[in-house]
């Protein structure tokens, strides 16, 4: 006797299910969405979720018809935001007077570069693998889970050797996560969709150099990337494509995730390849974000962008970096605020004492904790609050980001991207991080599995020299 499979059910794209989302991104821009949040509740649909994503009930299939059209009511709401928070190019670039205007030049040559980005690919996998067995907890999970081992403030791996099995039940691990990304089970550097997006960025340039089009990020996802392997506004923007939605409203139509952080997890690769030449990190960013995303989303990208491309090209200071991507983003928008918070945050509070960062975090929670935890705006506070904490040092800048909750794994990738700039070679980030990675990534993208790290480094260094030969000179 056979039993019946349980019918999938594919999650982020059904209609029923992106309402509740879509009006508390409404409440997040300032839309008056009242009355048609007030159908939706008349009806039985499920109210916006809590922070950690979650809703009292499965929203009823049945209201599908109803989701559609309020989806499509609410996207014609006016937005009072619209006029500071952009998402056309040219407006963005108004809107940013200390946009930048000259690149700088690039020290060294290119055994150099090379160096650095094999340090920002590395850095990019261990921040994230350190992230990753608590993505999705709450911050006073990740803290007891730290504690109950002997690994608070944060300095190595998670690791579940000597926890309390009460601690565990109350706390458990990220369930995809926790058989490959525990200090006692990483065998090489697991597939992880923010490792799989700069992968896909490497192929980006490789076929279509740096002046490719949204159109041709679009071609190479239905390519190279499994479906599967998408999340929010990324699944989003896949299935808009197969319906025959053209970019940019892939990344409007029915997206209510258009500000969270998937844009910003596939920015590095754009100032890896622009050493010294934030505006031009910045401007590539954006044609790859608007695909899936819109104002503080494509922001993140770009900020992102920006600080990688001024590390890339040599400094060695965090906080110039860091005023690198402020740069490019408008100063009145929300995501500018939150990364000028993050940096006050932690320029109040000492570097040297144990808990120092523990404050910082718990008043940038109390400012940004109304938005979810994977929204663009948060997590740029928390990320931005790390770096600058840590003045840069690798190991305080990974331990910051992840320890901050949030999107742990995406804000340990890009902490450790930068930082590893920073740090400007391999050999400079502790053995502890790197050697479990064994020099090899997981992925599904291409014919990319099991790549090294070392290889990862020459292909990007080849395709910096070619967006930027302005930037380099002899070693």
């Amino acid at each position: 006797m056979t039993t019946a499979a349980a019918p999938l059910r594919v999650t982020w794209v059904q209609p029923e299910d992106l309402v509740g989302h879509e009006l508390r991104q409404a409440a997040e821009d300032g839309r008056e969405a009242a009355a048609l949040a007030r159908r939706w509740r008349a009806a039985g649909g499920t109210p916006p979720p809590d922070r950690a994503g979650a809703s009292p009930h499965p929203p009823d299939p049945s209201l599908r018809p109803l989701a559609e059209l309020l989806l499509d009511e609410l996207a014609l709401l006016p937005c009072p935001l619209d006029r500071d928070e952009p998402t056309d190019l040219t407006a963005i670039r108004a809107a940013c007077p200390q946009w930048p205007t000259e690149p700088a030049e690039m020290t060294g040559g290119q055994a150099a570069l090379t160096a650095r980005l094999e340090a920002a690919w590395l850095g990019r996998a261990v921040g994230c693998l350190l992230g990753k067995p608590v993505e999705k907890l709450p911050l006073d999970g990740i803290r007891a889970l730290a504690r109950a081992t002997g690994n608070w403030p944060l300095t190595s791996y998670f690791t579940e050797r000597g926890l309390d099995a009460a601690v565990a039940a109350r706390h458990p691990w990220n369930r995809r996560s926790r058989a490959t990304s525990l200090a006692e089970n990483i065998v090489g550097m697991p597939e992880d969709d923010d490792l799989n997006y700069p992968l896909l960025g490497l192929l980006l340039l490789e076929r279509h150099g740096p002046g490719f089009t949204t159109a041709e990020v679009a071609r190479l996802w239905l390519d190279e990337l499994p479906a599967g392997r998408t999340f929010t506004a990324e699944r989003i923007a896949y299935r808009n494509l197969l319906d025959g939605i053209e970019p940019p409203d892939t990344a409007r139509h029915r997206n209510p995730f258009r500000e969270w952080i998937g844009a910003q997890i596939r920015a590095d690769v754009h100032g890896w390849t622009h050493p010294g030449d934030p505006a031009a990190a910045a401007a590539q960013a954006w044609r790859d974000a608007v695909l899936s995303h819109t104002a503080n989303g494509v922001y993140g990208a770009m900020f992102t962008a920006a600080a990688v491309a001024r590390a890339a090209g040599g400094g060695t200071d965090v906080h110039g970096a860091l005023r690198a991507g402020l740069a490019v983003v408008p100063g009145r928008s929300r995501l500018a605020r939150a990364v000028r918070a993050g940096i006050a945050a932690a320029r109040d509070e000492p570097s040297g004492t144990p808990d120092g960062f523990e404050r910082v975090v718990d008043r940038l929670h109390r400012a940004f904790g109304h938005h979810h935890w994977v929204h663009t705006v948060p997590n740029a506070a928390l990320l931005a609050a790390a770096l600058t904490h840590a003045d840069g040092d690798f190991t305080g800048s990974i331990c910051r980001a992840v320890s901050g909750g949030g999107d742990t794994d995406s804000n340990g990738a890009t902490a450790g991207s930068l930082a590893g700039l920073l740090a400007g070679r391999p050999e400079a980030l502790p053995r502890r991080w790197t050697a479990p990675l064994a020099n090899r990534l997981a992925t599904s993208v291409g014919s990319l599995d099991g790549i090294g790290f070392d290889v990862l480094a020459r292909r990007t260094a080849a395709l910096a020299v070619r967006a930027a030969p302005h930037t380099a000179r002899p070693s």
